[in-house]
């Protein structure tokens, strides 16, 4: 990223450049800045776009070779096309002699490493990966983006807003904005702030919901799944999720058991650090024979669901409510 930021501000450009990557707000930023900073705004007769399917091997090669009107260069953007993900071949090849008035910025948010196209973007221009950020790089990012707006806010809540929003820069950005409209006469970001305006991401009501079943909150399990499906999730994706957070806690409970600290079970798990602690807290209150009865029973409704013996909505709720009605704790 270093480099990319480099080739911007000393305008010297690769011929080819791939941006890719899980990071779609980096990713989108460095498209459009790179974008401007190849070719005047305003100029439509030598800049293309292609999105998806639109973008064909021959078409591009053809846009390549065409000399730029009154321009230096002709500038090509082909996002989500997937051509990393197949065979490109003679993309791969022409990459390699491409006209020299030609600039090619792919966008992808996956990508095959081994494949001939990649590996031709890094021997002729610049392939800049956008992963998600960890939990020191989205608090520094978050800091500036309120000191630009003259507000402050305690580190206590920094991680409740972290915890609350999760890790995705864009929908990080959404709600740092909706604060700073919120607390428009105020310098200070509170707690109070972001439970008002705050949208909550659907991670933290499963969480929330496996929560509430390990503490035998049978009522408050079932209230956060009729949230969820009063705002249109469909029942079998929040199976999926609920079985996923058992999958975690059961990871997280045998890394702890073998002796692995905080950090190194973030680094195990992908958890972010500022949640691992929470998933340690949660893990605690299952046994591992439960965990892995509940990830059996995940698997079991799902199969119940796709064999027609019950119905989606049906077959959800009855998980959470055996698994959050009273009865004796195993040791």
């Amino acid at each position: 990223m270093q480099q990319l930021q480099e080739d911007i501000k000393n305008k010297s450009f690769k011929q080819v450049y791939l941006l890719y990557g899980e990071e779609t707000y980096l990713r989108l930023q460095y498209r459009d800045k790179l974008k401007n900073a190849l070719t005047d705004p305003q100029d439509t007769m030598n800049f293309h776009y292609f999105e998806g399917k639109a973008a064909e091997v021959p078409q591009l090669i053809d846009l390549a070779e065409t000399l730029p009107f009154f321009a230096d260069r002709r500038v090509i953007v082909v996002e989500n096309s997937g051509l990393f993900k197949k065979s490109a071949d003679q993309l791969a090849d022409y990459l390699k002699s491409m006209a020299p008035s030609a600039c090619f910025v792919f966008v992808e948010t996956e990508v095959d490493k081994r494949g001939r196209l990649f590996k031709a973007v890094k021997d002729v221009g610049r392939a800049v990966e956008f992963p998600r950020q960890n939990e020191a790089t989205l608090q520094k990012w978050i800091l500036v983006q309120l000191k630009k707006e003259g507000k402050r806010i305690t580190q206590n809540d920094l991680q409740y807003f972290q915890q609350r929003t999760g890790t995705d820069m864009e929908n990080i950005s959404r709600e740092l904005e909706k604060l700073f409209c919120y607390t428009l006469e105020r310098d200070a970001v509170t707690r109070e702030d972001i439970d008002a305006v705050c949208t909550r991401q659907i991670g933290n009501q499963i969480f929330d919901m496996v929560e509430a079943i390990a503490l035998r909150r049978q009522k408050r399990a079932l209230e956060l799944y009729y949230d969820l499906l009063a705002l249109k999730e469909p029942p079998m994706r929040i199976l999926f999720l609920i079985g996923r957070q058992f999958n975690l806690l059961l990871q997280v409970k045998e890394l702890r058991q073998k002796g692995l600290d905080e950090k190194r079970i973030a680094e195990k798990t992908g958890l972010h650090g500022f949640v691992v602690r929470k998933y340690v807290s949660q893990a605690s209150r299952f046994s591992g024979e439960e965990l892995r009865e509940a990830l059996t029973a995940c698997a079991e409704a799902d199969e119940s669901v796709k064999t027609g013996r019950m119905g989606d909505t049906l077959s959800v709720e009855l998980l959470i409510v055996t698994y959050s009605r009273e009865k004796e704790r195993r040791a």
